[in-house]
């Protein structure tokens, strides 16, 4: 559900599917699963390296490429990689798991708005979360919410299914991110994260000082992630991203006919930051990474999907 309350009330709310992905079990999925492949083509894949860039330097508008403080991730799997990201933060989670509920590659068309890894240590806690934003430009910026985060629940989200996943994860945060032309760079994300238990819910809201502008939510309930499953949700949803971004333009015209105020991408450049993949109209100095190589997280044992799931 996508509403917005200024400067002129629009919403709507429609129905779509995520995979909720235990990055150890990718390879266990790709052996068992029918509709779903790992670093092939199928009706839905998965491929590393659609996640979380590998390159170290985000982009900062009037600075040189700067490696970041972990060095660089290239060759690593995309696990290793947030784990990486993470240490960055201070945040601990070696030997521990990283969940990812996103939208795979469907029928090879990839656009992914948001992705979200809950990211477990050890003992099985969840410490943090990172949202991984996506522009139209596929320009994308990740926002870590570490154990400092997490907060009791508050909010209109419904209550979550357990007590682990009922204390979400809270973060206000200027976005300084061109997500969309209707939204000035430098409001705030307002962040509310749960990690999925029996269901999803997620809310981001947008702020212009103390007013809220926009709220997006996420809800659902979690299923098993079976060939069966996919079958009746594809004749349900089928090819989602494509029809999220047909839906992103459509709303885009009616907000223009609305005349609500929009502002081009390299108008406000110096305001994008911490970016990775910058467009053109920010950089021409640093272009966006063509690739890297891939390791795949070694074979897991076990039963299948002990955690991953669609919703």
């Amino acid at each position: 559900m996508h509403r917005r309350f200024a400067p002129k009330a629009h919403g709507f709310r429609y129905g779509m599917f995520l995979f909720a992905l235990d990055l150890d079990e990718l390879d266990v999925l790709d052996q068992h699963l029918r509709l779903f492949s790992v670093g092939r083509a199928n009706l839905y894949s998965f491929h590393d390296s659609d996640y979380l860039p590998v390159d170290g330097t985000p982009h900062n508008p009037g600075t040189a490429a700067r490696p970041a403080a972990g060095g660089k991730f290239e060759g690593q799997s995309l696990k290793s990689r947030v784990v990486a990201l993470l240490s960055q933060h201070g945040v601990d989670i070696a030997g521990g798991r990283v969940e990812l509920v996103t939208l795979p590659r469907v029928a090879g068309f990839l656009f992914n708005p948001v992705s979200f890894y809950f990211c477990y240590d050890r003992t099985g806690k969840c410490v943090s979360a990172v949202p991984e934003v996506t522009n139209t430009f596929r320009e994308m910026k990740p926002f870590v919410l570490g154990p400092e985060c997490r907060q009791a629940a508050t909010g209109s989200l419904p209550p979550a299914a357990d007590g682990e996943s009922g204390a979400p994860f809270r973060l206000r945060v200027p976005k300084y991110f061109y997500v969309s032309p209707f939204s000035d760079v430098d409001v705030a994300f307002d962040f509310t994260l749960r990690p999925p238990g029996g269901r999803l819910a997620i809310q981001i809201d947008d702020y212009a000082g103390a007013g809220r502008t926009l709220t997006s939510t996420l809800t659902g309930r979690v299923r098993p992630l079976t060939d069966a499953a996919l079958f009746a949700l594809t004749l349900r949803h089928p090819l989602v991203p494509l029809r999220t971004l047909s839906l992103i333009h459509w709303h885009a015209l009616r907000l223009w006919l609305k005349r609500v105020p929009w502002f081009a991408k390299a108008a406000r450049a110096a305001d994008q930051r911490d970016l990775w993949r910058p467009h053109a109209s920010l950089t021409a100095a640093h272009p966006p990474p063509l690739g890297y190589a891939v390791n795949p997280a070694a074979t897991t044992s076990g039963p299948l999907a002990r955690h991953s799931n669609v919703l």
